[in-house]
């Protein structure tokens, strides 16, 4: 039997929706014939932004799974998305950044989010609800983040 609930609803809801995000991202780079760069890779490369990461920077920042973020990071280099260089304080710890074409790219993404917006402004969907959406899944978050600790949660407080 499968458990279910609102809460387990809410989670699949979750699941489907970073999916979908994802499927918009791969249909926007293909309408503007990029081939060289998959959707996963793409917000990586976003999340990367204007900062210089080591890939465990970007693994903390970006809850990825280090494995596939050192791969991906390895094919954004092969791509000329990413330069990396050595650090400079720690010589086994490698850096890496938006190259010329990765800064066009996160351009467009920023663009891509700055439309998708806009476009809301015309559904129900407001500013405002987006700002409760966000609390509650920060909360949500804190919340899972506490049941990954040996101690676990006593109550709930501080997660309202």
């Amino acid at each position: 039997m499968v458990y279910n609930s609102v809460y387990y609803d809410a989670v699949q809801m979750i699941e489907r929706l970073h999916r979908r995000f994802l499927d918009v991202m791969k249909v926007e780079l293909e309408r503007r014939g990029i081939q060289d760069i998959n959707n996963i890779q793409a917000l990586i490369l976003y999340n990367i932004g204007d900062d210089e990461l080591t890939v465990g920077e970007l693994t903390l920042r970006g809850y990825y799974l280090g494995s596939n973020v050192s791969y991906n990071v390895k094919k954004m280099v092969e791509n000329d998305y990413l330069m990396q260089a050595r650090s400079v304080h720690d010589k086994r710890s490698i850096r890496v950044r938006l190259s010329e074409k990765g800064l066009e790219l996160k351009g467009f993404i920023t663009d891509l989010l700055a439309r998708h917006e806009e476009m809301l402004k015309s559904t129900d969907l407001s500013e405002a609800k987006f700002k409760e959406l966000s609390q509650i899944l920060r909360m949500l978050e804190r919340f899972w983040t506490s049941q990954t600790n040996f101690t676990g949660l006593d109550s709930l407080d501080g997660f309202d």
